[in-house]
């Protein structure tokens, strides 16, 4: 009784010391004060990112210091260190291998830089829980840590991009086979590959009480061997990113304490069993990104215990249940890019734990249910199916924390409800690609939105665009394109202070760009504007937009010469400009292509000789124009890197420069419609392995067509009709298939 008395006495002092009450006596035992200051002041970390070490000082209690951990006697038992940003100084560990008391250590979450695991964690005679993820270290695992008996817990695993840690010698059988108490085995990424396919007998033989298996990425070879069933305490097993290349076996259902199941990326092939869907103990099961994997999701029995199912990037296939609602717990449900059929069960709604729900990229048909009850929805993704119907008013009623709705690529009609405007936590609304139609009623409170993204393109929408979506404040991107709004816009109405993104194409709108407000400086945010079929008739002034990179003015009714301040917009960081479809005929002087990646020149009526596409673009469309003369003769080294050349139907003559064959990445050149002389140069179907359509036709081409076809050749069009070629055709054709 005395003995309880002073351990009673012994805890009440340790709370006293750890809050603003001042300590009669200190807890902390001196000379364990002193190692755990020695520690710090051998290690190398970031104060101004450290949480813990930083606020370590001799005025202190030590037991009261973050990451730190007494008994009642004052002895260190527990040190956590994770996420410090420790570089260095952890090779000399002895003020650390003196903490005789130590039972949990860890440095999860650190640089060490590449370091090996130092020696010595062996001294640590009462560890228990010894933690190294993503600290670091690299290379083999040292063979002290065999005689590290008592350890309960062990994670080396690591992040891809961290330095490699691998089991080789010793393997993980000689690890297994030594620390026999283990209850928790986490070596994601480690390389245990020296293994061999034997890893699940290994197992199975030496961790009777194993709990927590975790081996994500770890070199694995299937199949899953029947012995891994000895691990009858097993409760978590990851396995994800392993070449298993093999069924998933029954006997999974047969653990019974089985809580979480993952294995994703294994190269899983046959049908997923049923049974291990219905296991009573299982809460989380992830089967993501097994494309030859198959199955269906079975009936679940009442009080169904799961609450994560992931099985995007399968082939699961059929319909939901019904019984899906028996998953009262259920708070995550991915489906997305797999073959599932039928309607959405409308019991799903009935789900009060649902969060996120992906069945994007299926077959699903009917209506949307109504989520009224999912109140702790914060994500739906639909699209991409078949769905039909309207969205009413009360479809995401009530919902406080939905933050994302994706019904893009279905059949979706009627008006859209305002009412998705007033959900307060939403920030993505993407509904293009359906068949809504009418107008979009103006909502009350713009200013109060979240919104950020709000795309619903590729409609039947009518009348004015609403005055409420240039008062939204988070706004980042609006698209309205390939709609049917119409009315006179002034692109200085949009006064989002965040718009990046602007498309309003391909409607019955008149963008009027005359008047004197016409610098748009409230578009000081925006990437991208697309303005295509928008009737304009002038360039809007964007010599000042800083951040512009893409530009669609395509389909208007410009004309003359295309401004000289165009080239230097966003200070030469726009990449993408489309001009095609307008009037133009000439550039003003002086001009120079910035480095643009995309230039789409055709159907206007351009006029001269040829301009020099930009270095290293990937696609450059002269085509339909009036350009005469011959083609630059270093043309070739200025789309070296283009997949798309076209010149086509112009008034271009001399002949075809050598230096095209220079252009390797071509997988279209098209100058096809012109008066080119000369024969084909013989490199161009021999360098241009990688061309799929090369069209020459209706030119005044002569000579011989080149025997040089690679036997790499990828060509899939020829056209060398309307030409005056003699000869044979070549015998290397037969390379391309």
């Amino acid at each position: 009784m005395r003995k309880l008395a002073q351990l009673l006495f012994l805890s009440l002092l340790s709370i006293c010391c750890c809050t603003s009450i001042a300590p009669v006596f200190s807890q902390c035992l001196e000379h364990q004060k002193f190692l755990l200051l020695g520690l710090k002041n051998s290690l190398i970390f970031d104060y101004s990112a450290s949480r813990k070490l930083v606020r370590w000082n001799q005025t202190t209690d030590c037991c009261c210091w973050d990451g730190v951990e007494c008994d009642a006697a004052g002895h260190v038992i527990s040190l956590q260190l994770d996420e410090e940003m420790i570089s260095s100084g952890i090779e000399s560990w002895e003020d650390l291998f003196r903490l005789g008391y130590l039972q949990k250590l860890n440095l999860a979450f650190n640089n060490f830089d590449g370091i090996r695991i130092p020696k010595g964690l062996q001294n640590l005679t009462k560890l228990t829980h010894l933690n190294l993820s993503s600290a670091g270290f690299r290379g083999q695992v040292p063979t002290e840590i065999l005689s590290m008996r008592g350890l309960a817990s062990l994670d080396l695993s690591f992040f891809p991009g961290f330095p490699p840690l691998k089991l080789e010698s010793p393997n993980l059988q000689m690890l297994v086979q030594n620390l026999t108490g283990l209850r928790e085995l986490y070596l994601d990424s480690v390389d245990v590959s020296a293994q061999g396919s034997n890893w699940s007998q290994v197992l199975s033989s030496s961790l009777p009480d194993l709990r927590n298996l975790s081996l994500r990425g770890c070199h694995l070879q299937g199949p899953i061997d029947a012995s891994l069933t000895e691990l009858r305490s097993l409760s978590v097993l990851h396995l994800d990113s392993n070449n298993l290349a093999s069924e998933v076996p029954n006997f999974l259902a047969n653990f019974s304490k089985l809580t979480t199941l993952s294995l994703t990326s294994c190269s899983l092939v046959g049908s997923f069993p049923e049974k291990i869907f219905q296991l009573h103990s299982l809460q989380m099961l992830d089967l993501s990104y097994n494309m030859q994997l198959s199955g269906t999701v079975p009936q679940f029995p009442p009080n169904g215990s799961l609450r994560s199912i992931g099985l995007s990037y399968t082939n699961f296939s059929g319909s939901l249940p019904e019984s899906i609602s028996n998953l009262a717990m259920l708070s995550s449900l991915e489906l997305s890019v797999c073959s599932f059929t039928g309607p959405i069960p409308p019991t799903i709604a009935n789900l009060t734990e649902l969060q996120t729900l992906d069945i994007s990229w299926n077959n699903f048909t009917g209506s949307i249910p109504l989520f009224q009850m999912s109140k702790k929805l914060t994500y739906i993704d639909a699209a991409h199916n078949s769905l039909t119907g309207s969205l009413s008013s009360k479809h995401f009623e009530g919902l406080p924390n939905l933050e994302y709705i994706d019904l893009r690529h279905n059949l979706l009609s009627g008006n859209i409800p305002s009412s998705l405007f007033a959900l307060p936590s939403l920030k993505k609304l993407q509904l293009s690609n359906n068949e809504f139609d009418g107008q979009v009623k103006e909502f009350s409170y713009p200013s109060s939105s979240l919104l950020e993204v709000l795309d619903v393109s590729s409609n039947h929408l009518q009348g004015p665009i609403p005055k409420f979506f240039s008062e939204l404040q988070q706004l980042k991107v609006l698209s309205l394109s390939s709609n049917f709004f119409n009315g006179t816009v002034q692109l200085e109405t949009f006064r989002n202070p965040s718009l990046a993104r602007l498309e309003l194409s391909y409607n019955d709108l008149f963008v009027d760009s005359t008047g004197s407000n016409s610098s748009l400086p409230v578009l000081h945010s925006i990437s991208v504007l697309n303005l295509a079929s928008c009737k304009l008739q002038k360039f809007p002034k964007l010599a000042s937009h800083l951040r512009l990179s893409r530009l669609d003015l395509s389909s208007n009714q410009l004309k003359g010469d295309v401004p000289n301040w165009i080239w230097e917009i966003g200070n030469v960081s726009l990449v993408h400009l489309n001009l095609s479809f307008n009037e133009l005929h000439g550039f003003q002087k002086p001009y120079k292509f910035p480095s643009l990646s995309v230039l789409d020149l055709h159907s206007n009526k351009f006029q001269g000789e040829l301009p020099i596409p930009p270095l290293f673009s990937v696609y450059v469309d002269y085509s339909f124009n009036y350009f005469s003369n011959s083609i630059p003769k270093d043309i070739g080294n200025f789309i070296s890197d283009a997949s798309f050349f076209s010149a086509s139907n112009n008034n271009l003559t001399g002949e075809i420069p050598t230096s095209i064959c220079n252009a390797t990445s071509l997988q279209v050149l098209d100058l096809s419609s012109n008066a080119f002389t000369g024969s084909i140069p013989p490199c161009l179907p021999m360098e241009n392995w990688s061309l799929g359509v090369l069209s020459l036709g209706r030119n005044n081409l002569s000579g011989n067509i080149p025997d040089t076809f690679s036997v790499n050749c990828s060509l899939r069009t020829l056209d060398l009709n309307k030409n005056v070629f003699e000869g044979k055709i070549p015998a290397s054709l037969v390379n391309c298939p």
